[in-house]
């Protein structure tokens, strides 16, 4: 309703206007002129501007005032024009132009010398605005009068006037300094540019870039269609408004200021992550911790297992495995014993859980912690190392930390964004972010998480006690009160509500007697002491009460912590391993130090709590150690067990002698029992146990062909000369292995063979000093590879071959260095050689030879060695 009002008011206004000028141009108006007077020879034109106000755009609603106080002010500027006189000046017609916010006047006069007149009226005009001020529409003293220089251009098109105008040039250019003398009395120039090379078909032009708006609108109805004399031809100057913020200028200005746009930009979305995902990652870790959505927590799911789906033996839910009863074997008990210390404790440092693989280390863990109840955050880095690339080892970390959502395509984007701000602005973006970081990023959020998760776990405890406490202090109120009824001392207030008051309450009350809550009339001195008494025994009651609640809260404040679990730390593979352990050890270390969590880290081998250790620099490590179980543990092990499958028999010695070949592995041991449960008999057990341990070996230290020998990081003959070695002896020293053939200080080998579990390096005062078989039975499984004779030949046979191609360039290269001596030397003569004898080249010449010697006699036994093994071989046993 309200726009078509104005639109209403701007239509009656614009045809009044229209009528208004057409009276205007009409002669004699006013009594200005008389009908019989001569008419001007000249005419002219006038801009008075600040008339109406300047419209800046088609939001600019002042224009509304000018439309309502038009008549008003083109009268109001019409009496004042009318005083000038001088040269017969005299008012033809108003012209209002309101998106300009001024009105041009066209006006006669009378005068040889034209350009002297227009100088005079101008100057008498402008005297009368300064004695007089010209109509504003806000009131002000800011009109003033200027000659038209050109022609007037009326239109209304969207073209609003700004600080730019545009001077376009129909004939040759127009100088910096022409221009600026030119505009310059309009108002205060703030830039001028000069003419611009155009395309054809378009002209030169230059901009001019005035302080003010009024002054540009000044110039711009003032100047457009002059005619600017040129030595040559005259210059018409077309003078259009040019937009201060013209087309793609904000697009342009981006694109053209990458070093400021793209790190703001970049602040902004790492913003939009942090404010808007990461709370809504940590609740989605907090629902991981706590099962918000395991639909097996759920009460609608357990009453339907319960009565439905257990009772129609229907249930696919898997059970819980079984967790390994360790109690019989003394090192694990122990073990068992300090890790429920740890958890008992504030988490004041970092449990270390160590020993060799399948020492059942996170059998123990999960033993303690599903026994514990504690709510478990499980980190396995042995799937974190299978990791090919970043984004595959930050998706694998936050899946097992529930660390969602994450965009893991978004360091492939970033990683380009980086590369091509390397071409715009020189150097990178800063958007991508290295393989640490964005580690630390999610283990933060998971940190935070925590918090959150100890936070609600306290709070529920904090309920329960509530509820307990008050379920204690009902059970004391109804006590006390059934000793009351007995002894008649208690009154039900709610028979009052049946009697009335007064006197007839007294019905009420019948033979009851009151108590010390009511009236004290009818109690002798015995049911007064026996009522203190019981207020004495009330308040002990509730004071012990609150003492068990404070000891057991406080107990609760650390069950309530969660345990983060770091299973395989240090195990090799990976690309990014050293990355991760340092990420993990300072996160630990930081959660233990901050009391978030108990942290439980789980490794092969202690040497690689180093990092840990560096991180908790002030607190030693909890360390539990695991290791194999000596003889008398696992037979008293495998005995309860098997007492627990039902089998009581007493073991025979050669089963007692069968069992101590397996050695005290958890892991072999675990196969033991499962073949003695499903029948089979210990030695039996014992031997498929050790003949599948040998196949695997033969496989895993040997390959299966030659081809795949080529894939292992170590040699056939490295592998062979250990396995040889250790089955005479229980453990060879390192460095003695490590400097002999065929390994000749290639250290990367043993390390290779060790982490494929075929030796273990044992360490002395932090260095490597002993090797041991990788697990006790393969102590039995390397004897029964050097015992198979077939087998031994073909090694030994590659062994002796490797060797005597040693010797044989051991030789070729004393000849060579012997004839080298030769030729230094020249002939030497008998009697020479007794007097030179002790020279440096005969010297050298004697050791070479005897070198030489000592390597062909090698040779030589070598190779009649595998003449003797070809025979082996040919015999086939």
């Amino acid at each position: 309703m309200l726009s078509r009002n104005v639109a209403g008011l701007v239509a009656r206004s614009t045809v009044a206007a229209v009528r208004r000028a057409a009276v205007r141009r009409a002669p004699g108006i006013r009594g200005l002129a008389d009908s019989a007077t001569e008419e001007p020879k000249n005419e002219g034109w006038l801009f008075v501007d600040s008339v109406f106000p300047i419209r800046l755009g088609i939001w600019d609603v002042r224009h509304y005032i000018g439309l309502f106080r038009e008549e008003s002010l083109l009268g109001e500027l019409e009496s004042r024009l009318s005083v000038v006189k001088k040269h017969g000046f005299k008012v033809l017609s108003l012209q209002p132009y309101q998106k300009d916010g001024g009105v041009f006047v066209k006006f006669a006069y009378s005068a040889s010398d034209k350009e002297s007149a227009l100088k005079d009226i101008e100057d008498e005009l402008r005297e009368e605005a300064d004695k007089h001020a010209m109509p504003s529409w806000a009131g002000l003293d800011w009109g003033n009068v200027w000659l038209v220089k050109g022609q007037p251009w009326l239109e209304d098109m969207n073209r609003y006037p700004s600080t730019m105008v545009k001077v376009g040039f129909e004939g040759p250019d127009v100088q910096e300094e022409t221009l600026y003398d030119l505009f310059r009395p309009y108002g205060r120039i703030r830039d001028l540019t000069p003419p611009k090379p155009a395309s054809a078909g378009t002209l030169r032009s230059a901009d001019v870039y005035f302080v003010r708006v009024r002054s540009a609108a000044i110039a711009r109805n003032a100047i457009h269609g002059y005619q600017f004399p040129n030595s040559t031809q005259p210059t018409r100057l077309q003078i259009l408004y040019q937009r201060p913020i013209q087309a793609h200028a904000i697009r342009g200005w981006l694109t053209s200021h990458p070093r400021i746009v793209l790190p703001i930009l970049f602040f902004l979305l790492g913003t939009l992550t942090y404010t808007i995902f990461d709370p809504i990652r940590a609740l989605s870790i907090e629902g991981k911790m706590l099962n918000w959505f395991d639909y097996r927590e759920y009460g609608l799911f357990k009453w339907l297992r319960t009565h439905a789906l257990d009772r129609l033996s229907l249930s696919s839910t898997p059970q819980d495995a079984p967790v390994t009863d360790l109690s019989g074997w003394k090192e694990r008990k122990e073990a068992e014993n300090a890790l429920k210390s740890y958890l008992t404790d504030p988490p004041l440092t970092v449990a270390f859980v160590h020993g060799p693989q399948g020492s059942g280390k996170s059998r123990l863990v999960s033993a303690v912690l599903q026994e514990s109840g504690r709510k478990t955050l499980v980190i396995d880095c042995a799937e974190l190392n299978k990791a090919i690339s970043d984004t595959r080892l930050v998706g694998a970390l936050a899946q097992q930390t529930g660390y969602r959502p994450i965009f893991t395509f978004l360091n492939s984007l970033t990683n380009i964004i980086d590369i091509a701000s390397m071409g715009v602005i020189g150097q990178k973006a800063g958007l991508s972010n290295t393989v640490p970081d964005q580690l630390k990023q999610i283990l933060d959020v998971v940190g935070s998480a925590l918090i959150d998760v100890n936070r609600s776990l306290r709070r529920a405890t904090k309920q329960e006690f509530k509820s307990h406490r008050e379920a204690e202090v009902r059970k004391i109120e109804e006590a006390r009160r059934a000793e009351r009824i007995r002894q008649g001392t208690w009154h039900d207030g709610r028979l009052d509500c049946v009697a009335g008051n007064g006197i007839m309450s007294e019905l009420g009350v019948g033979d009851e007697v009151f108590s010390a809550e009511g009236s004290n009339d009818g109690l002798d001195e015995g049911n007064e002491a026996f009522m203190m008494e019981e207020l004495k025994k009330e308040r002990e009651v509730e004071d012990e009460l609150m003492r068990k609640e404070r000891t057991a809260e406080d107990i609760e404040a650390i069950a309530t912590l969660s345990v983060v679990v770091v299973k395989n730390y240090g195990a090799r593979g990976g690309i990014y391993t050293e990355e991760l352990q340092k990420v993990l050890s300072q996160w630990a270390a930081t959660l233990v130090e901050n009391k978030i969590a108990h942290v439980v880290i789980v490794s092969d081998n202690r040497e690689k709590a180093k990092l840990i250790a560096h991180a908790l620099p002030s607190k030693p490590l909890n360390f539990i150690p695991l290791y194999d179980a000596d003889t008398g543990s696992t037979l008293a092990f495998v005995k309860q067990r098997l007492r627990d499958a039902g089998m009581t028999a007493e073991l025979t010695k050669p089963e007692v002698a069968s069992i101590e070949c397996l050695g005290g592995r958890a892991s072999d041991l675990e196969i033991l029992i499962h073949k003695v449960r499903s029948g089979q008999a210990i030695e039996d057990a014992v031997e498929d146990i050790i003949s599948r341990s040998i196949g695997e070996l033969r496989k895993t230290a040997f390959g299966e062909d030659i081809e795949d020998a080529k894939s292992l990081s170590w040699t056939r003959e490295q592998a062979w000369t250990v396995l040889k070695q250790l089955a005479r002896k229980a453990e060879l020293p390192y460095y003695d292995v490590l400097a002999n053939f065929p390994f000749k200080g290639d250290e990367v080998a043993l390390r290779s063979m060790e982490r494929a579990e075929l030796i273990s390096i044992g360490t002395l005062n932090g260095r490597p000093s002993t090797i041991r078989p990788g697990k006790p039975v393969f102590k039995y499984v390397f004897e029964r590879l050097v015992n198979d004779a077939i087998f031994r030949a073909t090694q030994d046979m590659a062994v002796n071959d490797k060797l005597i191609a040693g010797a044989d360039s051991t030789v070729r290269a004393c000849e060579a260095e012997l004839v080298t001596l030769q030729e230094i030397a020249g002939p030497v003569g008998f009697f020479q050689s007794l007097w030179q004898s002790r020279r440096a080249s005969t010297e050298r010449r004697r050791y070479l030879l005897k070198k030489m010697y000592e390597a062909q006699v090698r040779i030589l036994t070598l190779e009649k060695q595998n003449m003797d093994l070809k025979r082996t071989l040919g015999r086939g046993t």
